[in-house]
Parts: C-alpha cells; structure tokens; sequence
C-alpha cells in the first residue's frame, strides 16, 4: 500500500512544473496565492487572470466561486483567451450573451477538490485517462503528456497545467494555457 501511495505521489510530482506547488503560498501572476482566502479574492490579485475575473463577474458567478465549495477550477489566463478568434471574450461579456459564457465558465469547475496528485492517480487507474464532470455538466478528459497533466475540452482542443495545486479555502485553482470548450 506504501508503494502505490509513493507512486502516486512520484507521478504527481514529475507531472507538475518544476515548484508549482513547493512554495507556501505560491505565486500566480505576480501575487501570492493564500490558501486562507477563496478562489475570487486570489484571482482578482492575480494580473494573468484579469480576462477570467471580468468574465466571471459578467457570468454572475462571483458569489458562487466566493462559497462554500469545494471546487477546483481549472483557470486560462489572460493569454488562453487571447488565443480565442478575435471578439470572442468581447461579445461573450454582453449581458445578452450570459448564458453561453456561464456555460464556458462552469465547463472549467470540477465539484470537489481534486489534486494534481488525486488526478494523476485517476489518470493511472484509468489506463491513461480519467474522466472528470463539470459544474456544466460536460466531460473532460485528462491525460498526461510527458509531465504535464493535459486536459482535453468535448470540442478535441487541449489545455495543459501550467501551475498546479493552488489551494484556495474552498478549493483548489489549476492554472490552465488554453480556454476548454463544452
């Protein structure tokens, strides 16, 4: 049992970038992330996220991701969304089109708080995958590719960890390089 565990605890380890989640309070977009706080009040100090946090505050989803929880969100940064066709965050953020960005928002929240260690062990016992459900209600499909866990939206498009294990007090953020598509 000692030897699974230690595995699965060597596979997490090689699968997240080098300190992502060494450091107490590890840094995010220049700010420390402070597990004491939720996930809203550490991204709005986080200047890669400032897309993420305008969009969930044009979904209505601060409340939420400011309660009880747990959750673990997988957070695109300011150069995932730029990755997007041109005008898609911009018309996403009408309020005309709030259904379609809660949608895209809560494809990115997992219930629970789940690991990079947890996830790469469900990655092991499922041959190479794992399937995740999202607040959304759609499937994710994480794998890993070399050492890094990636994520795979419904759509076929990937988004690697780029920083793992950011504990929040209702939670856990993954920061992720690409938007996830339901």
């Amino acid at each position: 049992m000692k030897l699974v565990r230690l595995t699965a605890l060597t596979l997490a380890a090689v699968a997240l970038p080098l300190g992502a989640a060494s450091a107490k309070n590890p840094m995010v977009g220049g700010a420390a992330m402070y597990p004491s706080k939720t996930i809203v009040e550490n991204a709005v100090n986080s200047k890669d996220h400032t897309t993420l946090v305008a969009a969930v505050k044009a979904a209505g989803l601060v409340d939420t991701l400011n309660g009880k929880g747990p959750f673990t969100v997988f957070a695109p940064t300011n150069a995932a969304f730029d990755r997007l066709p041109a005008g898609t965050v911009e018309t996403l953020v009408k309020p005309e089109n709030k259904g379609t960005l809660t949608k895209i928002l809560t494809y990115h929240v997992v219930p629970g708080r789940v690991t990079s260690a947890q996830l790469a062990a469900k990655i092991r016992a499922g041959h190479g995958k794992a399937s995740l459900t999202t607040v959304e209600g759609g499937k994710l499909t994480a794998r890993m590719s070399g050492r890094n866990i990636v994520l795979v939206d419904a759509k076929g498009g990937s988004s690697k960890v780029t920083i793992a294990d950011v504990m929040q007090s209702n939670g856990v953020i993954h920061v992720v390089d690409h938007v996830l598509m339901p």
